[in-house]
């Protein structure tokens, strides 16, 4: 019988903090809150940022903790470390305030820059950027971050230099941004327009970021999600589909080329929010919502999600392999550096669940770090 484990939150001494390259990044959001009727949201709370150090990979350990605003609102790819683990960058896309009794969200525009390299880790800077900063990128090269900001219907352009970040530019958009990735090269990139179901393709020269609405590329219903392998030819699309759990789909673009295109449209199960690709090229996982963000009267409720392993194949082709229980609302997913350790954050559950890839499959190792919030987002360094 498998052993279960539940670890208590444990951070590291000073003296024993681990190199940036293997840490990772977790936003904890403390303004939404699930009853048996959906999201209630309320005032500031007591946000944080985590930093996670996963060199011991089977048993991370939380290398520091930093009150910052985090949003469960957008992509759980709002946050990213550079190439050379020296920064995290954290986007936070909506702030609540109180109208008269009741607290509604409003659109931020804060991107907060953190130094990896200090002992403990700390913010560095924090910048003005476009409203409701959601999904980020950086480049392989560590040079350049694109943010999409929904609510601006823009693109905020971040040059990276001598750990200095900076914003250079803004390129608008004509439709809302939820996420967007760049190829390894630094060439391409791919923006989702959740609202209008397409993915847009940019050009990148540089810190020179154009569109072109010619290319867009039709997607699956609410695509919420993109990220692009290792080898820049393929970019991998998630869409959440309608309310009830239907249109939900994983689509793969052939992206090298003149003409990006859609190559395979499939799905891996009901609300594939989150998605990450291994350093390796070989694994995307997806967490499954499975209804968890539903009302408990609402025929496809469900108290548990599930996390969906598949292989990439060499034309792009993505294969189920299996899928694996996890607590409720899983959202954000990461690789551990090798790939072979995978985690993901349960928001209902406040904890983040360890598993490993082993002879071709997804495996529950039954370590769950129990954290101090809810994990709205989780992503490791660019590559």
């Amino acid at each position: 019988m498998r052993r279960f484990a539940l670890l208590a939150l444990a951070l590291l001494p000073a003296g024993q903090a681990s190199a940036g390259t293997n840490d990772i990044l977790i936003g904890l959001d403390a303004k939404i809150v699930y009853d048996a009727n959906g999201p209630v949201r309320s005032g500031a709370g007591r946000d944080a940022v985590l930093v996670m150090d996963v060199s011991n990979p089977a048993h991370p350990r939380v290398r520091a903790s930093l009150p910052l605003i985090n949003s469960l609102v957008g992509p759980p790819t709002n946050l990213q470390i550079t190439p050379d683990g020296k920064l995290g960058l954290v986007a936070n896309s909506i702030v609540n305030n109180l109208d008269g009794t009741v607290w509604k969200e409003a659109p931020d525009d804060k991107l907060f820059v953190i130094d990896l390299t200090a002992n403990p880790p700390k913010l560095r800077d924090t910048l003005t950027i476009g409203k409701q900063p959601s999904g980020l990128a950086i480049s392989r090269r560590g040079d350049l971050a694109l943010v999409a900001d929904r609510a601006g219907k823009s693109l905020s352009v971040l040059s990276i230099q001598a750990g200095e970040v900076k914003v250079v530019g803004e390129v608008a958009l004509p439709n809302a941004a939820a996420a967007v990735a760049l190829t390894p090269d630094g060439s391409r990139g791919f923006v989702v327009f959740n609202t209008v179901n397409k993915v847009g393709v940019l050009a990148i020269d540089g810190t020179k970021v154009t569109y072109d609405p010619a290319l867009d590329i039709p997607a699956g219903l609410n695509p919420y999600n993109v990220d692009v392998t290792p080898n820049g030819r393929f970019a991998v699309v998630s869409s959440t589909g309608a309310l009830a759990n239907n249109g939900d789909a994983v689509m793969v673009i052939e992206a090298t080329g003149p003409h990006p295109h859609v190559v395979q449209l499939m799905t891996p199960g009901n609300g594939p929010e989150g998605l990450a690709i291994s350093p390796d090229g070989k694994w995307v996982v997806t967490p499954l919502l499975l209804g968890t963000g539903s009302k408990q009267s609402d025929w496809f409720y469900s108290r548990t999600g599930a996390a969906a392993l598949m292989s990439i194949g060499r034309d792009g082709q993505l294969t189920l392999l299996n899928t694996v229980r996890t607590g409720g609302l899983p959202e954000g997913v990461a690789f551990s550096p090798r790939g072979d350790y995978v985690y993901v954050g349960n928001y209902h559950d406040r904890n983040l669940q360890v598993m490993h890839i082993a002879g071709g499959k997804l495996v529950d190792t039954g370590v769950k770090l129990m954290l101090p919030g809810q994990p709205a987002s989780m992503r490791a360094l660019a590559r």
